[in-house]
């Protein structure tokens, strides 16, 4: 059973995800406390490819109370763990026009930290206000439905 940490809640909303992948990540001690803690914020982060690997970066973990000299630059790059295969893939993937990785959650797969990439094309505006009108409708859809019930 996963139990996740932290949601990316713009990833669905600036993003059309086309596909995903899971990826460990590297933490240091301090780090994977704060973690356990829930102190993570993946709002702004985003994950590409640099020297055939794959990092993310701006994922805020708020330095842990008690780690005094330990603790780490909250907004540091962190590699991803991704086989050569997949990261191949997804390098294919993000070289087309408009395409990015995308940081969708943060969760624990066992004692293990994974992270969830969603493989995304950005919206327009005017996708952001479709998404936003179906989601209305089927709200009021809803509320009718209850109402008459």
């Amino acid at each position: 059973m996963n139990k996740i940490i932290a949601k990316n809640p713009n990833a669905r909303h600036n993003y059309t995800i086309e596909d995903t992948i899971e990826a460990g990540i590297v933490l240091f001690g301090t780090e994977i406390k704060s973690v356990r803690a829930g102190k993570v914020n993946l709002k702004d982060s985003y994950a590409g490819i640099k020297n055939g690997e794959v990092y993310i970066y701006s994922m805020h973990i708020s330095p842990y109370e008690k780690g005094n000299i330990f603790n780490k630059d909250p907004l540091r790059d962190r590699k991803l763990l991704l086989n050569k295969s997949e990261i191949n893939k997804l390098y294919g993937k993000i070289k087309q026009k408009g395409y990015s990785l995308v940081p969708m959650s943060l969760y624990f797969k066992g004692d293990i930290v994974k992270v969830e990439l969603g493989i995304g094309k950005g919206k327009k505006l005017y996708d952001k206000r479709e998404d936003i009108a179906k989601k209305d409708a089927e709200r009021r859809m809803l509320q009718a439905q209850r109402g008459k019930i």
